[in-house]
């Protein structure tokens, strides 16, 4: 009995599920399209020169990082500004992140305070926004960024804690771009440089105290944001 191989997508299918793949986080990322708004497939695929089946698998990815949602009956679209997800994914990271740190501060070593020194340098160093990348944060700095938070937690030893924060702050970004719109007179470089400062102190509890104010005014930058001003703006 013979059994048949079974079938994989074809490469040049892939590099085109990859590069539509691509210009729609970026774009979202960027604010091109508005919370709420919808992702039309058929849309899209005329946009980007490909079928439809090449667009919608782009699109299942988007919505696997939480940069789009799938509506029953209804397609694809942007995340509304008001989804309850980003309040639940702050009170996420204020209930894990500190208790992180505080475990980093504890156990970090002269190795982790060196990393910890150079990721606030290179975020310090690193412009937010750049205006070729829209009026959101710049691509550098959101990555500078998540280097210096991560590296901060990295003293913990704990990979399993660590993978956890990887999943929370890949679900948080687009909120944090969202925010950051919003507030763009907030005191990022303070309350980063506070942070760096209190866990090289090794003062676990006010490192603690500082990351969840921090992650707190991130919240605080979407609630009660009417849906229309971003809409209007984007």
């Amino acid at each position: 009995m013979t059994q048949t191989a079974p079938t994989s997508t074809p490469p040049g299918k892939r590099m085109l599920s990859e590069q539509v793949y691509t210009h729609l986080r970026d774009a979202i990322m960027r604010g091109d399209y508005a919370p709420g708004h919808a992702l039309r497939p058929q849309d899209l695929a005329k946009e980007q020169g490909v079928s439809l089946a090449v667009v919608r698998e782009a699109l299942v990815r988007v919505v696997g990082e939480g940069l789009a949602d799938r509506l029953p009956n209804r397609g694809f679209a942007v995340p509304a500004f008001s989804d309850r997800r980003w309040q639940e994914i702050t009170e996420a990271r204020r209930t894990i992140e500190p208790v992180v740190l505080r475990m980093s501060v504890e156990r970090g070593d002269v190795d982790w305070e060196a990393r910890v020194r150079a990721a606030h340098h290179r975020l310090a160093r690193t412009p937010a926004f750049v205006p070729e990348e829209g009026e959101y944060y710049s691509g550098a700095w959101s990555e500078a960024h998540r280097v210096f938070h991560r590296t901060l937690l990295e003293g913990c030893g704990n990979l399993v804690l660590l993978e956890t924060f990887d999943r929370m702050w890949t679900a948080s970004e687009l909120a944090r771009r969202w925010s950051a719109y919003r507030r763009p007179d907030r005191d990022h470089a303070g309350e980063h440089r506070r942070l760096e400062e209190a866990a090289l102190a090794r003062d676990a509890d006010t490192a603690a105290e500082v990351l969840a104010q921090h992650l707190t005014q991130t919240a605080a930058g979407l609630t009660g944001c009417p849906h229309h001003e971003l809409a209007n703006d984007a």
